[in-house]
Formats: C-alpha cells, sequence, structure tokens
C-alpha cells in the first residue's frame, strides 16, 4: 500500500505520495550523487558515517591478477576508510532476497581476498582528475576537512586486510525476508562485519520529491553483540597478537622493541578497552599519569597526540610541538603537517622498519619524556 507524508509550505499543506523509482540506473545514481542518502547518523548516531563514493560499478575478482567476474554497485568509504559495499534493488525486483545476499557475500569475500587498494586509488584519482576535480580535496569535502588523503588510504588498505567491512543492501522496500537475513548475519557474523540494509522510500506530489531513509538491522541483540564484544581490556600480549594478525610480524616486532625500550627506561605505560582498536597510549611517571605523547593501534599505525601535549607544561608553547613535529619529519616515510599542530596526526608503525628510523623515534620518545619528566618535577 502506498504511504503518503506531508510537508507544510506557505501555509499549504502539500500531500506526497510514495511512488516507486522508474528504474535501478535512477536508484543508483541518486545514491552516487547524494550519499547522504545512506543514513550515516541513523547507522552511527553518536559518531555519524560521512561517506565517499570510491566508484561505481567496481570491479571484483574472483583470484589473483584475474580479469573482474563481478560488478559492485557502489563502493564507499567512511571517514575511518572501512570499505563500504552498497548493492541497489527496487522492491519490483524479485531477486532482492536470497541470490543479492549470495552475490553480496561473494563481492565481500573476494573484494577482501584480491583487491588491490593502490589500484583502486588510481582508478579513484584518474576519474576525479578527468572530471576537473582534485582529488584530495573530493575526500575532504565528503569525509571533512581534518582527513589525511594518504592516511586514509592506508587506513583503507588495513581494514581491508582485517577484514573490516560493512556491507548495505539498499532499497524501495526491505521485504521481510530480507529484513530477516540481515539481522540474523548482523547478529551473527564476526565484529569486524556490518550487516545492514536501507529503506529508502521516494515521495513525491506538486513537483517535489522527498527520499525517507531508514537503517534495518541494528537489532538490539547486534548491538549489545558487537559493543560488547568490541571493548575488551587489551594488554601487551593480546596487543601484539591482534596487531600481528592484522598487520604481520614486522610490525609485532617493532612494537615489541618499543615496548621493550619503554620497559629498560622503567616507563610505565597502559592499554586501552580498544572499542575499534587495541591501543596503548599513556605514560606514568613515578606512578602518575603524565601525559599520551603517542597512541600506539593495532591497525598499524602511530598517533602523535598534540592536542594532549598541548595541555602538559613544556609543550604549552606551540614552538615546542613545532619542533617535535619537525623532528618526526626528519625520519624517512613519516610526513606530519603543520595543520594537525592541535590534533591527533598518524604515521605507520611499519615505517620504523628501518632500525636507524626506529632508532631517531626512540631517540625523539625520549626527549619528550624529559620534558614532561622536568615539568613534572
Amino acid at each position: 500500500m502506498s504511504g503518503v507524508i506531508f510537508l507544510i509550505q506557505d501555509n499549504k499543506l502539500v500531500e506526497l505520495r510514495e511512488e516507486k523509482y522508474d528504474s535501478e540506473d535512477l536508484f543508483q545514481k541518486l545514491l552516487a550523487d547524494y550519499p547522504k542518502i545512506l543514513a550515516g547518523d541513523q547507522i552511527d548516531c553518536e559518531n555519524p558515517r560521512r561517506w565517499l563514493l570510491i566508484a561505481r560499478e567496481q570491479g571484483v575478482q574472483d583470484e589473483k591478477s584475474a580479469v573482474y567476474r563481478w560488478s559492485l554497485d557502489h563502493l564507499f568509504i567512511d571517514q575511518d576508510g572501512i570499505p563500504t559495499f552498497v548493492e541497489v534493488k527496487r522492491s519490483t525486483d524479485t531477486r532482492a532476497r536470497r541470490e543479492v545476499v549470495a552475490q553480496m557475500l561473494d563481492y565481500a569475500a573476494n573484494g577482501i581476498e584480491y583487491w588491490d587498494v593502490s589500484e583502486i586509488k588510481a582508478q579513484f584519482e584518474q576519474k576525479n582528475s578527468t572530471q576537473g576535480r582534485i582529488p584530495e580535496q573530493v575526500m575532504r569535502d565528503a569525509l571533512g576537512p581534518e582527513t589525511d588523503y594518504e592516511n586514509t588510504w592506508e587506513l583503507v588498505k588495513s581494514n581491508l586486510k582485517a577484514g573490516k567491512v560493512r556491507l548495505l543492501f539498499v532499497a524501495d522496500e526491505i521485504p521481510k525476508e530480507l529484513r530477516r537475513i540481515v539481522e540474523f548475519l548482523n547478529e551473527k557474523l564476526n565484529d569486524d562485519v556490518v550487516v545492514l540494509a536501507v529503506e529508502v522510500k521516494q515521495f513525491t506530489g506538486e513537483n517535489l520529491k522527498t527520499l525517507v531513509p531508514r537503517v534495518i538491522g541494528q537489532t538490539t541483540q547486534a548491538v549489545i553483540n558487537k559493543s560488547t564484544s568490541l571493548r575488551k581490556n587489551w594488554d601487551k600480549e593480546s596487543f601484539l597478537s591482534e596487531l600481528e594478525t592484522r598487520q604481520g610480524i614486522s610490525d609485532k616486532q617493532i612494537m615489541e622493541k618499543i615496548f621493550g625500550w619503554l620497559e629498560q627506561k622503567k616507563i610505565d605505560y597502559n592499554f586501552g578497552n580498544g572499542i575499534k582498536n587495541g591501543t596503548s597510549n599513556k605514560i606514568f611517571l613515578n606512578g602518575e599519569y603524565v601525559s599520551s605523547p603517542f597512541n600506539f593501534q593495532t591497525d598499524g599505525l602511530i598517533y602523535v597526540q598534540f592536542d594532549r601535549l598541548k595541555i602538559t607544561p613544556y609543550y604549552s608553547d606551540i614552538h615546542k610541538r613545532q619542533e617535535l613535529l619537525e623532528n618526526l619529519n626528519q625520519i624517512s616515510g613519516i610526513t606530519i603537517k603543520e595543520e594537525y599542530i592541535n590534533a591527533w596526526q598518524a604515521f605507520l608503525i611499519s615505517s620504523l622498519k628501518d632500525e636507524r628510523n626506529l632508532e631517531t623515534f626512540l631517540q625523539i620518545f625520549a626527549g619528550v619524556i624529559e620534558h614532561l619528566k622536568i615539568t613534572e618535577e
């Protein structure tokens, strides 16, 4: 049965009636042109998802170096670099049930396994450059002005490697059979995979068009399962194990050296409860919490927390923070922009694979500790 919504315009009640989309291609184009239709605020009300369209009809191969076998309707990423697979079906398409679920699982399983992020990045850049747009600016416009272009692509790579993805089924009406499948998958799949449906109804009347999205699949049990299991009290062993699983043995070995150095210097540190990632950050001197100059995460990143340092006596001087930034930028492979002097900025743990780079970082870290120690005494 067709629905109706009412719009008050110029003190007049305008009646808008539900209308089916003329074609699936038109429906897909609406999502590409207006990604906000994907209701990022409903998916994460505390930190609404922002969307960047990477490609329409993104090819997916079923083995390495093979030609594309399938074509995903849309590939988006959000501000955390989480690849978001989107399949669009109109309710008049009877495949919007089991077949579309099987398709999506094929795309996700093989995309995670075989996609080369550098190729996807190159395609994104070529598409935007051809259209006369600057890829970096397109990303910042979509994901926020604070977005770092290269770092975001590294996050995409890291998330794909870890199998951290989001699967969205989009239709003008989500049939009850698909709803049950989505709810089941979202409750039962592991914490890194989120499966949702977005119902986007179209209402028209008097030359007006309104789109009303609704997210389906976030059952109370799914929210409890994922939030509870994601929240974890990390320690050194679990942190290193997760880091190795997600990033490989090399990153684990680097962090073992950093933790060993901290322990040798008798510098205490703690681990967070990492809803998204295992973290190690807080520094203690003489048993007292001092600051979190660096935040180490199991997604393979080290965050320089200038915002935390800024409130310490020594680094409240912006020139001291600039000096720290410049010293870090002397390390090969690390580039921290000055615009982040009051915020967070990340670089890869793997940047410290070279022994000279690691030694330089530890010297810088020691200097930071000394400055914090002096201001505490």
